[in-house]
């Protein structure tokens, strides 16, 4: 069974570069303390690793 991420966000995208504000609402999330839970792909990895500082990460099984 493929590993799954839960992705919450943390901190606000005001204020933020267009291309952080667009892979935010990309992952699915809309406002602080919103979560959504993505497969562990290579995708995925690279757009949290995008806005790492405004996300924050869990793997779950």
């Amino acid at each position: 069974m493929a590993k799954r991420l839960k992705i919450t966000q943390i901190k606000s995208t005001i204020g933020g570069k267009p291309n952080q504000r667009d892979t935010v609402r990309s992952l699915g999330l809309k406002r602080i303390r919103d979560f959504v839970v993505k497969e562990d792909n290579l995708v995925v990895r690279g757009m949290v690793n995008t806005v790492a500082h405004l996300v924050k990460v869990e793997e779950i099984d």
